[in-house]
């Protein structure tokens, strides 16, 4: 039961805020009364019931409490101050330590600056006097992934076991016994600092992590909003045990360093299970491993959220109504083309229709979906499992990607004989993708026939909301949005850099696309081999919105910035 001392308080902010003006007595009533019924404070139900935004709602606190207001999301934070509080208690607790004072106090956001009790815990835990703050346009559990890293707390397990390393086992030794190895990786320090890179990669939203030993030392990278960020250098001595603890978890075998492995292993963080995809191959300074994260709840399955909006949204809509033929997805490696894939068989996933996939790997898995995965061992290529799926009654189906001859000719195949295939490549674009499957040996009248849609995408990075502020472009950004949008650039959207993004400007990613819709007259410019740039030209004619457009509508709406297009959209014309 809440004491009467913070009711008594509560009360008094609510009638506060009616005798300001933002509320009535009556939704203050039923506020109180909502409050009450679900052991809730007063401040949550009038935000989440939106009868108030919570600047007003700091304002009004900081009034009451005479306590002062900060911006965690621009303040500059003092890593020596987040030290002196346990990530555990600041997130039991709601407190974020953001700096130092003059005298040594410690500077505290808190929701509840009126909790003397924790205030008083506080500082006998620091053994400092505690000045309390009002967050400002943010809750403070939403900025503790922000400010809490690892870098310290992995330091300190890898202390613990690097002079037994360094005197047992040299950078470059020969493989050791694998009794040995197996010691050291199962010691507990470098199992908890696998699991702190593990875990800090998931909650700074990276899709990659890259440990890459150096002539000194171990570089931990993760790329997060496709650019490599190094978060973490260790020492070399405990480079070979971690490499072997992931290893071990991916199933791999420890033992061989010379040949190039691949493996995946499962992690838990709370209720959130998060799928790894490994990769090791040795260098001139040993080994580096690549690790894919497989973060089911970060993937959104609408296209619409994806980036695919107003025409090129209807013309994809429109294809994926068609009974059969082929829809291909294009692009580099990282553009997004599988998350593109999985949105769409998860749009046509009704129960009434057998969907199943040929992929390598199976990144996530799906019910109501038979997914099969590539097995060389077995015979199981892209190929090979391509002609088992035809035998098994399938009405839609997805090929992970089509990579030589043999597989286009079998993907060809099965559009033109009653199915809706789903494929990716490697291609610049929509009109490039379709000379792609002709150059793989696909004849001409083949594909005019069998593709009925292309779609081209990119991934760009979003600016960030929580620093997003008008600024004027630079003479090439303006000359790049109006040579595409014939209109006149004088100011856009950027970010300034805080907390929240790790002061890059931007938080996030969306696609960019273009569309392409095979009609008779780009069948006929296939059938008579004409070049990309002639498809590409007749595709605009009719319609179609390129890459480069649709990111410069993005920069219009205020998404991203014209040198985030400039920088990641790139195609050959």
């Amino acid at each position: 039961m809440a004491d009467r001392r913070f009711t008594t308080f509560q009360d008094r902010l609510g009638q506060a805020l009616v005798e300001g003006g933002f509320l009535t007595a009556e939704q203050l009533t039923r506020a109180r009364q909502t409050a009450q019924t679900e052991g809730k404070r007063l401040t949550d139900i009038l935000q989440e019931q939106r009868l108030i935004s919570r600047d007003v709602l700091t304002t009004a606190l900081s009034f009451q409490l005479k306590v002062p207001i900060v911006n965690l999301k621009q303040v500059k934070i003092d890593e020596k101050a987040v030290a002196l509080v346990p990530e555990e208690f600041a997130r039991e607790h709601e407190v974020l330590p953001f700096g130092l004072g003059a005298g040594g106090e410690l500077l505290l956001a808190m929701e509840s600056p009126n909790d003397f009790e924790l205030i008083n815990t506080l500082s006998a835990m620091t053994r400092r006097s505690i000045r309390p703050s009002l967050p400002l346009d943010t809750k403070i559990r939403d900025m503790l992934d922000v400010v809490y890293k690892p870098g310290s707390q992995i330091s300190e397990q890898l202390t613990q076991t690097l002079q037994p390393i360094t005197e047992t086992t040299p950078a470059r030794a020969a493989p050791t016994a694998s009794s040995v190895i197996l010691a050291g990786v199962a010691d507990a320090p470098v199992v908890r600092a696998v699991e702190m890179l593990t875990l800090q990669a998931v909650k700074s939203r990276a899709s990659d992590i890259h440990i890459v030993p150096t002539v000194d030392s171990s570089k931990v990278i993760y790329r997060i909003d496709g650019v490599l960020q190094t978060i973490h250098t260790i020492p070399l001595g405990v480079h070979q045990n971690m490499i072997s603890r992931i290893k071990v978890m991916a199933n791999m075998d420890i033992t061989e360093r010379r040949r190039p492995q691949d493996g995946a292993f499962s992690m838990t963080f709370g209720e959130r299970e998060v799928n790894f995809r490994v990769a090791v191959a040795d260098t001139s300074y040993g080994e580096m491993m690549v690790i894919r994260v497989l973060d089911k709840s970060r993937i959104t399955f609408d296209v619409g959220e994806l980036g695919l909006t107003g025409s090129p949204r209807q013309a994809y809509d429109r294809l994926l109504k068609y009974p059969l033929g082929m829809i291909t997805v294009s692009g580099p490696t990282g553009s997004g083309k599988t998350t593109t894939l999985y949105a769409s068989i998860f749009a046509l996933a009704n129960g009434q229709r057998n969907i199943m996939t040929i992929e390598d790997p199976v990144e996530y898995r799906f019910d109501n979906i038979s997914q099969i995965e590539t097995n060389k061992a077995a015979g199981i290529d892209f190929a090979t499992g391509l002609r088992a799926i035809m035998r098994m009654d399938p009405d839609i189906i997805l090929v992970g990607e089509v990579r030589d001859k043999e597989t286009a000719q079998t993907a060809f195949q099965a559009a033109n004989t009653g199915h809706l295939v789903l494929s990716s490549v490697h291609a610049n674009d929509s009109a490039s993708t379709i000379t792609r499957f002709i150059d793989l040996g696909v004849e001409p009248f083949v594909v005019s026939t069998g593709l009925i849609g292309v779609v081209a995408q990119r991934l760009i990075r979003k600016i960030c909301p929580n620093c997003k502020t008008l600024t004027t472009p630079t003479a090439t950004e303006a000359l790049a949005y109006e040579a595409e949008m014939q209109e006149p650039a004088t100011e856009f959207y950027a970010g300034q850099g805080c907390n929240a993004c790790s002061f890059t400007g931007f938080l996030g990613r969306i696609g960019v696309f273009e569309v392409l819709v095979l009609t008779e007259d780009i069948r006929s410019l296939i059938i008579r081999r004409t070049t990309a740039p002639e498809i590409k030209a007749q595709a605009v004619k009719q319609g179609m919105v390129t890459m480069r457009r649709d990111g410069m509508l993005k920069v219009k709406e205020g998404l991203t910035t014209p040198g985030e297009i400039l920088r990641s959209v790139f195609t050959t014309d």
